[in-house]
């Protein structure tokens, strides 16, 4: 039976994983998605993959198939690349659910081009990555799959589903580009756009340099048509350019809160906007400077600069003018143009937004570069918020060529299973190798057709990485999300993140006598960076955290000071390290909770195309986790603030944090409800921006809403159970 005759009626895995959300005896029935998982691997995998006599031979089957690519088994002596399968397979690797595994196969296993047998399994994912990522270094590719065989570190997406592959889109994970203020480079913005989400993921894109609606060109009154336009050309970019038919194309694009379009420019994701203007799915964002805080602290009105002015009087483009320190002195400079709205009026507009459709992001501009190590500007993000990168403007001349070439951001990405990885022997090594494998791919990228993200990526060496599987932790561990224990191991943990990146990117440095682009300009160089780490002792404040880390070496002042040396001697190779970006399908093929984020329900209910619900059990879900286990929704968001919080301080880029909010709000959860409206109102996203902002948080990602009329039965009623 092959997977394209699979037939529902003929397999059991379907029905067994479904009655994880059939309680019996006021009980989860959590022993039936093992069932599931076993039968999954009888009825489905075993049958039909392709079987082959030896190593040799499936090597062979893969190349002539233009499966996979020559070269890159060629860098290696195939006696080695049996040594490494035979350690692989003396793992005896097991998925733990049957969702890790079906997500597996039906997402990232190579297939036959009909589609009917697989070709390869967990093993040879791993495999082909470490193969690939290692680049002919047979140490290197060894730890890579000893970290990925026990699922210590995944590679994102992209990474993990492209490596070694003939066939392939790229391995990067996200983009960020600019658009100046003139025809030639929002031309070349689309171009590359259309360039970018055809090879690899999403693609952020600022215009708050573009001049705004109605603004005159060439002395015509007016003449522009502002930001709005250019958002509907870029999401018909999207909709026709995706990777190969892998992944849809998506993008983002960012508008300075203090631009004149802004209100027009949130009003394309109302539900009621014209056809003409809506904007369906490409996403949005607004870069936030402190003084827009200020202002509605102050309940003053507002004043939006336009573009073109502002870049004529500073002679830099707009996203380059720090609009907290020179507020005031736009405001009385009569050259630049100004409208005027009550700040608090656009503040809830923005909690209004966010309550119909999610959008937009807020990206805290000012707290971002207060905390930027690196010499220039931070003025955007990515699809996700949390790449934050600085970056150069271009010049492009009537021939789409670049008179000045500026720098744009590619970003790979890959993750820390938290779980996983503090049972490592070696924390030091396993980081290392995680970086290495980051920065391979970094170095191997071929990004020509957009030269200013060539021209990023060669100069920074940026990658990011993160983690996921933190409530996992919390409740394997009896923590309560956000609780002192929780707050105190996520400080430990991305401090040790921290140090350990850093230590490798110095590593690579020294290696290869190579830093990244104007390192002496920037806060790692003078040693300011590591102020905080030095000056004040960091280590477990409690008891339980104390005992979590007790395997591993903490690094102490002494050791700080020591890696502040090297890094003002020898550099860093890598401009940015780590970025917490969200998880989705590979969170459960690790068999972890997404991301940093609480989960929503202990028993995930997933809509699958074609198959219908399938269920996901938490990780560790028994009986003496169950009551760690908390719902984002019924969690008091200032919890999850303070978790992000925590991390955040450690992180030199961002973090894509999702807020939970019910449509209807239980009184106990915030205290401003008490003798108010049940009802979610912009007033709570307000106060909630306002304290993320207050914890030093650089973006908030999506805000999600459970409705009324979204209450569902069946896994709901498994919440309450107990096991």
């Amino acid at each position: 039976m092959s997977l394209l005759d699979l037939d529902q009626n003929k397999v059991t895995y379907f029905d067994l994983n479904n009655e994880l959300n059939i309680p019996k005896d006021n009980t989860i029935q959590l022993g039936k998605d093992r069932e599931a998982l076993d039968a999954f691997m009888a009825e489905n995998v075993i049958p039909n993959t392709l079987k082959f006599d030896s190593q040799k031979e499936h090597f062979d089957y893969l190349i002539e198939n233009v499966f996979i690519d020559p070269k890159v088994v060629e860098q290696y002596d195939f006696a080695f690349i049996e040594r490494l399968y035979d350690y692989l397979q003396e793992q005896n690797f097991q998925f733990k659910s049957f969702m890790a595994a079906y997500k597996f196969y039906a997402q990232y296993a190579l297939k036959t081009n009909d589609g009917a047998y697989y070709v390869e399994g967990y093993v040879d994912r791993v495999a082909m990555n470490a193969l690939f990522y290692a680049n002919g270094d047979e140490q290197l590719a060894m730890n890579l799959a000893d970290e990925m065989i026990h699922q210590r570190y995944q590679p994102a997406t992209p990474s993990f589903l492209n490596a070694a592959r003939a066939r392939r889109g790229e391995l990067v994970s996200c983009f960020i580009l600019q658009a100046t203020d003139d025809m030639n480079s929002i031309g070349r913005t689309i171009n590359s756009a259309l360039q970018l989400s055809k090879i690899g993921g999403g693609v952020g894109i600022n215009l708050s340099n573009l001049r705004e609606a109605g603004s005159p060109i060439k002395g015509i009154e007016n003449a522009a048509s502002g930001v709005v336009p250019v958002m509907k050309l870029l999401e018909d970019s999207f909709t026709y350019s995706n990777q190969m038919g892998q992944r849809n194309g998506a993008g983002v694009v960012y508008l300075s809160v203090f631009h004149p379009d802004i209100m027009a420019f949130l009003a394309t994701k109302k539900e009621n906007a014209d056809e003409k203007v809506r904007i369906k799915t490409l996403s949005m964002g607004v870069t936030v400077p402190d003084k827009f805080y200020d202002l509605i602290k102050r309940d003053e009105k507002m004043y939006l600069f336009s573009p073109y002015d502002v870049e004529r009087e500073y002679g830099t483009e707009f996203n380059y003018v720090d609009i907290t320190a020179e507020y005031d002195n736009m405001v009385a400079n009569p050259a630049i143009k100004k409208t005027t709205i009550n700040a608090r009026d656009l503040e809830n507009e923005l909690s209004k937004m966010q309550q119909e459709s999610g959008y937009p992001y807020i990206i805290n501009i000012d707290t971002v570069n207060r905390a930027n190590p690196i010499a220039g500007k931070v003025i955007s993000s990515n699809l996700c918020s949390e790449i934050l990168q600085v970056q150069k403007p271009s010049i492009i001349n009537n021939e789409q060529q670049y008179e000045q070439l500026g720098t744009d951001v590619s970003c790979n990405l890959g993750s820390t299973n938290i779980v996983n990885l503090m049972e490592t022997d070696d924390f030091e090594k396993s980081i290392d190798t995680m970086v290495r494998a980051l920065t391979s791919v970094s170095d191997a990228s071929d990004l020509d057709i957009v030269p200013s993200v060539q021209h990023g990526n060669q100069e920074l060496h940026a990658i990011g990485l993160g983690a996921m599987g933190l409530h996992a932790m919390f409740a394997k561990n009896h923590m309560y999300y956000g609780d002192e224990e929780a707050l105190d191991f996520t400080n430990m943990y991305f401090m040790m993140l921290n140090y350990y990146t850093l230590k490798a990117s110095n590593n690579l440095a020294r290696e290869r006598q190579e830093t990244f682009f104007d390192f002496e300009k920037s806060a790692y160089a003078d040693g300011s960076y590591f102020d905080a780490y030095t000056e004040a002792p960091m280590a477990p404040k409690t008891e339980k955290v104390r005992q979590i880390f007790a395997k591993h070496h903490v690094p102490n002042q002494a050791d700080w000071v020591a890696l502040k040396e090297q890094v003002m001697q020898d550099g860093l190779y890598n401009a940015y390290r780590m970025a917490i970006a969200p998880t989705g399908s590979i969170s459960y093929v690790n068999d972890a909770t997404a991301s940093l984020h609480p989960i929503i329900n202990k028993i995930e209910e997933r809509q699958e195309k074609k198959i219908g619900k399938i269920y996901y059990p938490a990780p560790y879900l028994d009986a003496d986790t169950i009551p760690y286990y908390e719902s984002a929704y019924n969690i008091d968001m200032r919890k999850v603030i303070d978790v992000y919080a925590a991390a955040q301080q450690h992180v030199d880029q961002g973090m894509a944090m999702t807020l939970f909010m019910r449509s209807t709000v239980p009184e106990e959860l915030y205290e401003w409800k008490q003798g108010r409206t049940d009802k979610m109102t912009t007033r709570d996203l307000n106060i909630l921006r306002n304290y993320a902002y207050s914890k030093g948080i650089k973006s908030i990602y999506y805000i999600r809403t459970y409705t009324d009329d979204m209450e569902e039965f069946g896994v709901n009623e498994c919440e309450s159970c107990s096991i």
